[in-house]
């Protein structure tokens, strides 16, 4: 119904093309199709809590005109995308999850008393136009049928318009007589971010001068990022909606390491057990969530020393550890990120059982001192305070541990070189984006929900420890939340303690 003239064309495909273009099959396809009645759908759950994230951000930025893009599809290899995934900040403040439209744009105009949210995306074209057969990227025969601009108001309770009108948006963004700066969250659509950059009266940034250094390029650079910065912070204290949503991505994860467990044997006895675990890990994703919240860590053997090992092809071999770093993301987007460190044989052998009580007992001193009031990086100097009494007590170290958690020496730093913790939610590096004084060196509140992860790893050519210790990696990763008077360690079912772990495992025996 008019939306060819004004949307981009699909990818080329004109020189594979067999769609007929006759006017007697153009009209045979468009007729003879029974009434599809526009069902109104009750509002979802999260669409108050999203309200109430939009007024947030709102009172923050009274007489700004606020853009915040979903993203566009990303091409993974010449005609076919990559899994569409919103982005976060856009899921976050409109309660769309994993059935966001590609290329949907939420804008919220700056009014007398606040802002008017407004949802762009593209509605169906119909069956009188080509685009649902003939448009492979967006069309109802390729894709399925995509939701009416009414089902989508009731669904989100947002006022919504065809994407072909955000044209005027941008219009009135750059247009002389607007005295409304706008932001944008400019990762989110780049394509979209150079459109507004572009505008004559450079809507995004009105106040930059035109000669620039540094210091200065620097400085617009942070100016510019102020709205994805206080769309993070805004979601370092979560809500009831995503308290109750990291808690069933919690119990959907521990079903997947069962699973896991259950598929040991064969995951054993298979050349690449490694991908097996992955994908015992990612079927359970698929059936209870959206996907994986990010790519799954099947780390056996001396693979655990390799922090992102994402690759995934060695063998599970008994006598071994296998570090499994793995989270299902939900419909909502919200996601866990749970670690676990399995004996494949079923028992922890001595000094597997030594590095990996030495991570526990830092991982429970981490969570023994988490409460409403400390500081996010008390929680790393904790858990590293142990990891520097163990290493130094077994002789891996050329100084005390007080003289090593110095800030100027860290010798025990080589045996673990990540944080201990980071904030967790609708990503899995949720809040990347908020300011150091609010992030580290922020004050805990009830309602922050992060993990807490510390790992102990003796590559395999590692000469400053033992033969013994080396090709062992262990972590052990639990997902936290702060409560009124301590902490609660959301993700406790799944098994953590020796004897836990190793009874895990034997029952699959």
């Amino acid at each position: 119904m008019g939306h060819m003239a004004d949307q981009k064309a699909p990818r080329a495909t004109t020189n594979r093309s067999t769609t007929p273009g006759s006017d007697t099959f153009k009209q045979y396809i468009s007729s003879q199709w029974a009434e599809r009645p526009d069902e109104e759908v009750p509002a979802r759950e999260q669409s108050a809590f999203a309200a109430r994230r939009r007024a947030a951000i709102s009172a923050a930025h009274p007489g700004t005109r606020l853009i915040v893009p979903a993203g566009q599809a990303k091409v993974r290899s010449n005609d076919t995308d990559y899994p569409f995934r919103a982005h976060s900040a856009f899921s976050h403040l409109t309660g769309w999850g994993a059935d966001t439209v590609p290329g949907s744009v939420l804008v919220l105009e700056p009014t007398a008393d606040g802002h008017e949210a407004t949802l762009y995306f593209r509605a169906s074209a119909g069956r009188d136009s080509d685009e649902f057969y003939a448009n492979p990227e967006i069309g109802e025969f390729w894709i399925g049928p995509r939701p009416s601009l009414a089902q989508v108001g009731t669904d989100l309770a947002l006022a919504t318009r065809d994407l072909a009108d955000l044209d005027a948006v941008i219009a009135a963004a750059g247009s002389a007589e607007s005295d409304d700066d706008t932001l944008v969250v400019r990762e989110a659509d780049p394509d979209l971010t150079r459109r507004l950059d572009a505008l004559p009266t450079g809507a995004t940034d009105k106040t930059v001068d035109t000669v620039e250094t540094v210091d200065t390029v620097a400085d617009r650079a942070a100016s510019l990022d102020v709205l994805s910065r206080d769309l993070s912070e805004l979601r370092l204290v979560k809500d009831d909606y995503e308290i109750a949503q990291m808690r069933a991505a919690v119990a959907a994860t521990k079903r997947g390491f069962d699973d896991i467990i259950d598929d040991l044997p064969e995951v054993v006895a298979h050349r690449r057990g490694e991908r097996l675990v992955e994908g015992t890990f990612n079927r359970r994703a698929r059936a209870d969530g959206n996907t994986v919240g990010y790519d799954t860590i099947a780390a056996s053997g001396p693979h655990a020393c390799i922090l992102h090992w994402t690759t995934n092809d060695g063998v599970v071999a008994p006598g071994d550890l296998i570090l499994i770093d793995a989270g299902i993301e939900l419909e909502s987007l919200y996601t866990a990120d749970i670690t676990r460190t399995l004996p494949i044989s079923g028992t922890f052998s001595d000094v597997q059982r030594l590095v990996y009580e030495a991570v526990l007992e830092a991982a429970d001193a981490a969570f023994a001192i988490v409460r409403p009031g400390i500081r996010f990086r008390e929680i790393h100097a904790t858990a590293m305070a142990v990891i520097a009494e163990k290493t130094a007590e077994w002789g891996f170290l050329p100084v005390s541990a007080a003289e090593s958690i110095q800030p100027e020496q860290q010798y025990h730093r080589r045996y673990m070189v990540h944080g201990t913790s980071h904030h967790l939610g609708i990503d899995v590096h949720d809040c990347a984006a908020a300011r150091r004084d609010l992030y580290l060196d922020g004050v805990l509140e009830p309602g922050m929900v992060f993990t807490i992860e510390p790992g102990l790893y003796f590559q395999p050519d590692d000469l400053t420890v033992p033969e013994a210790f080396r090709g062992i990696g262990v972590r052990i990763e639990d997902d936290i939340l702060v409560t009124a008077d301590g902490a609660e360690n959301l993700s406790i079912a799944i098994p953590r303690t020796v004897a836990d772990v190793e009874a895990w495992v034997a029952v699959q025996k």
